[in-house]
């Protein structure tokens, strides 16, 4: 039992009060041990299928993810955690490529409807990315990985769920409509100008350092190694595992 990757005491004092109470039908399988099931497949990138006994039957470990994923669980708890934590002083948005392995392909409504498209790197899911200024992921959004970063910035930004007061970001999201809505919202945006612009963009270079913080929330995401490569069909799926691999590795 000392090599799985259960939850400690401090991680379950945080995800067991958003455990669902009194469900009806028979009483389920013990919520740590399953939830602690799923964590491992996340953490290490089995099959489902060769999740260990000792969380339980490896139906039961998926099912119960399905079942939640369908629900919106996973996402929800990730939004609470980060709308009670959230700080707005200096944010950072970026956006990253997960190559799809063949698994991945064939959902339903094809590719694009599955958040699958081509890139350089093949066929991949762009994940979107909106942390805080300790570098924790307050918005997790999936695109195909054709999409562009700023044209999907506004979505990221419309879940940010408090006031951001500067936002860095990387010569991807160098666009005059966008510093224009920032300001609107009193959002001071720290982004460098790219080399076609006529005038030179003033930046604020003290700060932009920050900027590393949205990469290295990449990094430890994709520590785990079912973000690192998509092996599921779905993009709710997909989503929920992304968040609650959010949830372990910032938020609890």
């Amino acid at each position: 039992m000392a090599d799985l990757f259960w939850l400690s005491d401090e991680q379950w004092v945080v995800i067991e009060p958003f455990m669902p109470k009194n469900q009806p039908g028979p009483e389920r399988n013990d919520d740590r041990q399953v939830i602690s099931g799923i964590i491992h497949v996340v953490k290490t990138g089995c099959r489902w299928c060769d999740c260990p006994s000792e969380y339980g039957p490896p139906t039961t470990i998926y099912n119960r993810f399905n079942r939640w994923s369908r629900r919106g669980f996973w996402k929800a708890m990730l939004v609470a955690l980060a709308k009670a934590g959230w700080s707005g002083e200096a944010n950072a948005i970026d956006a990253t490529y997960v190559k799809a392995h063949r698994s991945a392909q064939g959902g339903k409504g094809g590719a694009k409807a599955q958040d699958i498209g081509p890139s350089r790197g093949g066929q991949t899911t762009k994940i979107h990315a909106l942390v805080d200024v300790v570098g924790r992921p307050a918005v997790l959004l999936l695109t195909p990985g054709n999409a562009s970063d700023v044209r999907t910035a506004p979505d990221v930004l419309a879940e940010a769920p408090g006031r951001i007061r500067r936002l860095i970001a990387d010569k991807g999201y160098d666009a005059n409509w966008l510093r224009k809505d920032l300001r609107a919202s009193n959002t001071t945006p720290i982004i460098p100008g790219t080399r076609a612009r006529k005038r030179k963009i003033r930046l604020d270079k003290k700060r932009y350092r920050e900027r590393w913080r949205v990469e290295a929330t990449f990094c430890r995401l994709k520590d785990f190694r079912r973000i690192a490569t998509r092996y599921d069909k779905l993009a709710r799926n997909f989503a929920s595992a992304l968040a609650l691999a959010a949830v372990i590795a910032f938020w609890c």
